[in-house]
């Protein structure tokens, strides 16, 4: 008996016009999901809670969309859609820039999207569009498929880790009510105290001497670095 696993039938595989179709469509049940998503998280998405949020049956919804997994795909291949391609450069690694900051910001607008997007890939047309359009954009540097996999690579990795440090931030906030400065009223008594210890000095000069940038500025100064290394690794 083979070991072989059969061949995923993917919701961009099958012919997804249903007859007639009614006017609960495809495009309207995906946008009211992503709504919830982004108002609630991806862990309140049910069937049966977006048939609510339309106002229709459950059942209605799987003439449509055969189930959760199925949905979330097609919710991550919306929101790449809504990504703008960044405007054609002569300089490669400012349009590389560009495609970071975009994928950055789909992020913050859809918190959801950063857990789905460090799980397998997903395979819809705009998700392949966009990968197409960074690959392109490498590949003007250098015509090695696996390089330019890689560069690709990073910097969606880098995207992902720097945005998730930010989101994180804005979901305490949400849960305690506390903003970062209220967090950090709350922490100084016990700052302090690890300060005047002496006992850890380069703790110290972080906390004494060194300036605290919003996330946008953390996030320009990483991307710079890592550009620049992917520029000197190329040459």
């Amino acid at each position: 008996m083979s070991g072989r696993s059969q061949p995923a039938t993917l919701v961009w595989m099958r012919d997804r016009e249903r007859g007639s179709r009614p006017a609960m469509t495809e495009e309207r049940i995906v946008r009211t999901a992503i709504d919830l998503a982004d108002a609630e998280g991806i862990d309140a998405l049910s069937m049966r809670r977006i048939a609510s949020e339309m106002g229709s049956g459950t059942t209605s919804l799987y003439r449509h969309i055969t189930n959760k997994d199925e949905l979330i795909e097609l919710m991550v291949d919306v929101v790449f859609g809504e990504i703008e391609p960044p405007a054609a450069s002569d300089d490669w690694l400012a349009e590389l820039a560009d495609v970071a900051r975009g994928f950055r910001r789909a992020l913050l607008r859809h918190p959801w999207l950063a857990q789905q997007a460090t799980r397998r890939p997903a395979l819809g047309p705009n998700v392949i569009k966009s990968t197409d359009h960074a690959l392109g954009v490498v590949g003007r540097a250098t015509d090695d498929a696996s390089r330019a996999a890689m560069i690709v690579g990073s910097i969606n990795t880098f995207v992902l880790g720097s945005v998730a440090a930010e989101l994180a931030e804005l979901e305490a906030q949400r849960s305690t009510g506390m903003t970062e400065a209220d967090w950090r009223d709350s922490v100084g008594d016990y700052v302090r105290q690890v300060v005047d210890s002496g006992r850890y000095p380069h703790f110290n000069r972080r906390i004494l001497e060194a300036d605290d940038r919003d996330y946008e500025a953390r996030f320009e100064f990483g991307l710079g670095c890592l550009l620049g290394g992917i520029a000197a690794a190329l040459t």
